[in-house]
Formats: C-alpha cells, sequence, structure tokens
C-alpha cells in the first residue's frame, strides 16, 4: 500500500529510485531492451498466482507462464494498458485515500492533524490548507477564497487554520512574514514586546536598518532596538525550509502539452521510465523438476511483488493523463494567450470530473510539471481560485489578478505610485471587483513594496 501511494506521489526522480531499488531487492524484474515490448500484468492473472501455493509443480508454471506471454501483448502506442477488475479498482482507490507517502512537510502536518481534535469534517478542511503550503511554510491560498468555493463557513476555516498553526514547525501555515514571525515570539512569551511591535508595524524600517527611526516611533532606546533586531534575526522566516530535501530543485517534466492540428494534445512523459518484465530465467527455474518448494514460493512472492510494482506505475501514468487532460482542456486560454487568461480552478473539480478522490488528484500531481509552449509549470499552478467580473460572467483565477496588479504597478508613475485603494479602482475599471485587503496581500505576496515605499 505504501509503495503504491508512493509510486503515485513520487515525481520522475523519486520513481527512478524507487525503481532502481525495486530492481535491486527483486530478481524476477528486468528491464527491457528499447526493441522490446513493455510489460503489463492483468489483475485476474495476478490474483491467480495469489492462490498457487497450494498447487502442484506444473499448475505453478502454468501461472508463471501465462503471467509472461500476456505481458509480451500488452504494449501499444507507447501506453500501458490496463483492465483492473472492479474489486481491484475499489481496493486500489482504498489504498490511495488512506495512507501519505513521504515524509514532506505535508506529512509531518497531517500526522499532527490525526492526533488533534478537530472533527473529521475539519480535518477534510484541514488537508487541504496544508496541500496548500509552499515549500517555505507559508499558506498560498486565501482563506475567504477557500471559503466562498466549498461553501464553509470562514469561522471554521479560521478555527481549523489556527489549530494548524500550533503544530510544529513553529510558524507553519501562516499568511505573511509578520504573522509567521509573530508566531514565534508568541510561543517564546515575547507578544507586547519591542520584537513584536517591530515586527506587528515596522519590518520596512528594520529591514533598513533604520534604528534612530525606530527608536523614536516606539519611545524607547537605539540600543533596545538594535537588541530587539538581534532576536528577531534568530526567528525562522521561512519554517518550512526544512523539509526540503535541496535547495536547488531540478525538475524533469511529467507531461507535454503541444498543438497539433489546431488541437491541444497531453502526453506523459513515459520515456523517462523503465520498461520492466518478469525475467525468463525464473520461468526456466519453474520449469526445472529440481527447483525446490521453497524456490518456487520464493519466486511467487517476487513475482506479485514486481507485478503490483508495474501495475501500479501504470497507474500512476493513466491518473497524471486523465487530470492533465482535464486541467489543459480547462486552460486552453492561458496557453493561447498567457496568465492573463487563466482559469479558476479546483482540485475538487478535476476529481469530480474523472471520477476519483480530491486527495487522489492532490497527491497525484504534487512535484508533477507540465511542459507547454508558455514554459514548464508546476501542475498546482493551475489549481487557483478566482473572481467574478463585475457583470457576473466569465471569471479570472487570482493569478491572473495578481498579474494585473504587476503590470499596473510596473506602468505606474513612480513619482506617484498607486496606492492600494488605487489599484483597486484601476481593477474595476477592468471589470474585477476585489477588496482592497486582498490587494494588500497579494501585493506582499509579489514583494512589491507600499507606495509610500516604491515613491522616486
Amino acid at each position: 500500500m505504501r509503495q503504491s501511494l508512493e509510486i503515485l506521489q513520487a515525481p520522475l526522480q523519486d520513481l527512478q529510485q524507487l525503481i532502481a531499488r525495486e530492481l535491486e531487492l527483486n530478481p524476477t524484474l528486468e528491464i527491457l531492451e528499447p526493441d522490446h515490448e513493455r510489460v503489463e500484468i492483468e489483475s485476474e492473472s495476478s490474483q491467480e498466482l495469489d492462490d498457487v501455493s497450494e498447487r502442484e509443480f506444473d499448475e505453478e508454471y502454468e501461472v508463471l507462464a501465462r503471467l509472461d506471454d500476456a505481458s509480451r501483448e500488452s504494449f501499444e502506442n507507447n501506453e500501458i494498458i490496463h483492465r483492473p477488475s472492479a474489486d481491484a479498482d475499489a481496493k486500489h482507490q482504498f489504498q490511495m485515500e488512506s495512507i501519505t507517502a513521504q515524509p514532506t512537510l505535508q506529512q509531518h502536518l497531517n500526522e499532527q492533524l490525526t492526533l488533534s481534535s478537530l472533527t473529521k469534517e475539519e480535518q477534510q478542511i484541514g488537508e487541504m490548507l496544508i496541500g496548500s503550503l509552499d515549500d517555505d511554510g507559508f499558506l498560498s491560498l486565501s482563506i475567504e477564497e477557500l471559503s466562498e468555493s466549498i461553501g464553509v463557513d470562514l469561522e471554521v476555516i479560521e478555527d481549523v487554520l489556527d489549530e494548524i498553526q500550533s503544530f510544529d514547525p513553529v510558524g507553519v501555515a501562516s499568511r505573511s512574514l509578520e504573522e509567521c514571525l509573530m508566531q514565534q515570539l508568541s510561543r517564546t512569551g515575547k507578544r507586547g514586546t519591542i520584537e513584536a511591535r517591530i515586527v506587528e508595524g515596522h519590518l520596512p524600517e528594520l529591514a533598513r536598518h533604520r534604528y534612530a527611526e525606530l527608536a523614536k516611533t516606539l519611545s524607547c532606546s537605539e540600543e533596545d532596538i538594535r537588541e530587539a533586531a538581534s532576536h528577531i534575526a534568530m526567528l525562522d522566516p521561512r519554517p518550512g525550509r526544512h523539509f526540503s530535501n535541496s535547495d536547488a530543485v531540478y525538475v524533469i517534466p511529467e507531461v507535454f502539452v503541444k498543438k497539433i492540428n489546431g488541437r491541444w494534445r497531453v502526453r506523459t512523459n513515459d520515456k523517462e521510465l523503465p520498461r520492466l518484465r518478469i525475467s525468463k530465467h525464473y520461468r526456466e527455474m519453474m520449469e526445472n523438476p529440481e527447483t525446490s518448494k521453497e524456490a518456487r514460493r520464493y519466486i511467487r512472492d517476487k513475482v506479485r511483488g514486481g507485478s503490483f510494482l508495474m501495475k501500479s506505475m501504470g497507474q500512476r501514468q493513466d491518473t497524471l493523463k486523465k487530470i492533465a487532460v482535464e486541467v489543459i482542456k480547462h486552460q486552453e486560454a492561458f496557453l493561447e494567450e498567457g496568465v492573463s487568461q487563466l482559469k479558476p480552478l479546483t482540485m475538487s473539480d478535476i476529481a469530480e470530473i474523472i471520477g476519483m478522490h480530491e486527495t487522489t488528484v492532490s497527491r497525484a500531481v504534487n512535484n508533477k510539471y507540465v511542459q507547454t509552449p508558455r514554459g514548464t509549470y508546476e501542475l498546482k499552478y493551475f489549481f487557483t481560485p478566482g473572481y467574478s467580473s463585475a457583470g457576473g460572467g466569465e471569471s479570472v483565477s487570482n493569478k491572473s489578478i495578481k498579474e494585473a496588479i504587476r503590470q499596473l504597478v510596473d506602468n505606474e508613475n513612480t513619482a506617484k505610485p498607486l496606492s492600494d485603494q488605487a489599484i483597486v479602482k484601476a481593477l474595476a475599471e477592468q471589470g474585477f471587483k476585489v477588496a482592497r485587503r486582498t490587494i494588500t496581500k497579494y501585493r506582499d505576496e509579489l514583494h512589491i513594496l507600499p507606495s509610500h515605499l516604491r515613491r522616486q
């Protein structure tokens, strides 16, 4: 079960390592040369293999031979073909929805979530919040937008977020740097101190080392400010980074998107995965009358493990392609015109279309990248809440709103930069009603300074 989830959630680099490890441990598996066919183990045959422990030698050999023969006829059009039974589908779906895969920040937090006093419904909200954290541990999803999209009271979501913010590491699930640092100060009993007052409203001045100005504003000595600054410098501005494997990120696209004959086509990156099959050598061992019962049992167990690995690989690619196809259908305007045309989309939308659970979609797109003519993006990039136009017509994603903010600031008069309220009015003229506090939040996420600090 854990292996199946590792295969689903792992990016290609990790999956290649997992397969290499399995090849070392399972002698019945071998890699096909490019001119061979890709292996498939049908679930009916795999189930039949599970029941051979008490059969005679001839029957065991017949089952293994049939498994190997089936593997030779399955590769067609560079895709893995699956015909699992309904029971196998239900079992695999249950596995996908019941266990997390690898020790990431999300797994660390989900383990704490299961031990919390939250209700089942609140834990489901918590999973969505945890799944929306970026690599630094910050919440990239607006809880106001989440409240609207799932139809849950904002107060309920805020209560769940408060619970997650009490988890380890301290400062996780914060919505801003100020909130992250304040969480850490509160845990050490420094709420209401000079450090807290600086963090709550004077970080830009601190960043510019304006100690004398801060001392005057906060009615304390410059030495007090310097001491507080040294304490603040010891806080962690990126609480999630310790769960990152490496600061350098190397990605291999899992999905390729290309326009062919006027239509957008989606192809999974199967070439990066080795083609596996069950070794003929072990068929011969099963055929040999001198092979002991213990050896046959060992071979049978290894074949069962290898067949499950190959089936899980195929289901991973199939799930990923289903998701990518629906995402690209929804985001064709983005591919044609750019980020300004990115449409709102949630994982629950895709889950409903393809008939899977939302958590399965979340795990499947985790750390997966898609290569498009407009660049390479993480699949999660295309999942974003959004806003309706003033007339209640076409919707745009919050990433489109952020891009509009960036363009307004890039083109502003630097002698009279746009205030957040002015940006609200400018967006309203474009047909989008966005609250001022939302503009402030998005501006912070874009690392754009307030208007009084942008003035030149």
